[in-house]
C-alpha cells in the first residue's frame, strides 16, 4: 500500500541548467529562459493593446526598458530590505550579486509602480490608464516566472499526502505542495480574465478599476498560497503570518480603495445623470 501511494506522487528531478556555454563555462538556466519568454510575450500583447488603443507601438520598447529595470531593482531591493537587511548591510556589495538569487515579488511590484509613473510622465499617458494595461501582462509574466521557479525546484510547498504532491528530489524525498505551480495557474487565469475584460469593456472601463481588481485578486490568492509554502528565511518560523503574507496585505487594501473610489464615481455619475434628466423633464 505504501509503495502504491509513493507511485501516485510526481517526482521532480529536472536539472535547472539547460546547457553550459562552452569556454566560459556558464550555465543557461530554465529560470532565465522563462523570464525572457515572459518579457517577449508581454511585449507582443502590449503592442496589440497599444494598437487597439490608438497609441504608437514604438513606445513599447521604452516601456520594456522601464518596466524590466523597475522590476529587477525593486525585486532585489525588496529581498534585501524584507528578508536579510542586516546581512546585506554587513556586505553591501552582495546586493549586486543577483546571480546568487534573491528577488522579492512584492518589491518587484513596487518597482513596477514607480517605473510606470516615470513612464507615464515621459509618454504623456494617464498613470492609472497605463497600470490598467500593464497588470494584464504582469499576470502573464508572473505565470512564466513561477514556472521558472518550478524548474529551479525553489519556492517549494509544505509536505502533503494529496495525490498531486510533488517530490522535489533536490530538496528531500517528501511529497510537497507544488506552491509555485499553484501561483502560476492562478496568474494565468488572472491574465485571461483581465485581458478578456479589457477586450470587452475597454471603452467603458473606468481608470483604476482593472488595477484594483488585479491587486485584490492576486495578493489575496498570494496570501492564501503562502499557507502551503515553506518559509523563505528562518525568522519567519516564529511569526503568525510570514513575510509574504504581511507584504500582501497593503496591496489588497490599495486595491480595495481603488475599487471603492471607482464605485463612488459610478454612483456619483449616475446621480448626476438622474438629476440632469429630472431638470430636463421639469424644464419641458
Amino acid at each position: 500500500m505504501e509503495l502504491l501511494s509513493i507511485l501516485t506522487y510526481i517526482t521532480w528531478d529536472i536539472d535547472p541548467d539547460i546547457f553550459v556555454i562552452p569556454f566560459v563555462n556558464h550555465p543557461v538556466r530554465w529560470y532565465g529562459l522563462f523570464w525572457v519568454i515572459g518579457i517577449v510575450l508581454s511585449q507582443r500583447i502590449m503592442t496589440y493593446i497599444y494598437k487597439k488603443e490608438g497609441r504608437p507601438p514604438q513606445e513599447i520598447d521604452t516601456m520594456t526598458l522601464y518596466i524590466v529595470a523597475g522590476t529587477m531593482v525593486g525585486a532585489r531591493l525588496g529581498h534585501v530590505l524584507f528578508y536579510d537587511p542586516i546581512g546585506y548591510l554587513q556586505n553591501p556589495l552582495r546586493i549586486l550579486y543577483i546571480w546568487e538569487g534573491g528577488l522579492a515579488s512584492h518589491g518587484g511590484t513596487v518597482g513596477i509602480l514607480v517605473a510606470a509613473y516615470l513612464l507615464a510622465r515621459k509618454t504623456k499617458v494617464g498613470y492609472l490608464w497605463l497600470l490598467d494595461r500593464l497588470v494584464i501582462v504582469a499576470a502573464l509574466a508572473g505565470c512564466c516566472i513561477r514556472v521558472g521557479n518550478l524548474m529551479n525546484s525553489e519556492m517549494v510547498g509544505l509536505p502533503t499526502d494529496l495525490p498531486w504532491g510533488v517530490i522535489f528530489t533536490s530538496v528531500d524525498s517528501k511529497p510537497r505542495h507544488p506552491a509555485q505551480l499553484y501561483e502560476a495557474v492562478y496568474c494565468l487565469l488572472l491574465f485571461a480574465l483581465t485581458f478578456g475584460f479589457w477586450a470587452q469593456r475597454r471603452k467603458r472601463m473606468r481608470e483604476g478599476f482593472l488595477l484594483g481588481c488585479f491587486l485584490v485578486t492576486l495578493f489575496s490568492l498570494r496570501f492564501v498560497d503562502e499557507f502551503f509554502k515553506m518559509n523563505q528565511v528562518a525568522f519567519e518560523d516564529n511569526m503568525v503570518l510570514n513575510m509574504g503574507q504581511i507584504l500582501s496585505i497593503p496591496f489588497v487594501l490599495i486595491g480595495l480603495v481603488l475599487l471603492v473610489l471607482n464605485l463612488r464615481k459610478v454612483r456619483g455619475n449616475a446621480t448626476s445623470e438622474r438629476g440632469r434628466l429630472t431638470e430636463c423633464k421639469q424644464g419641458g
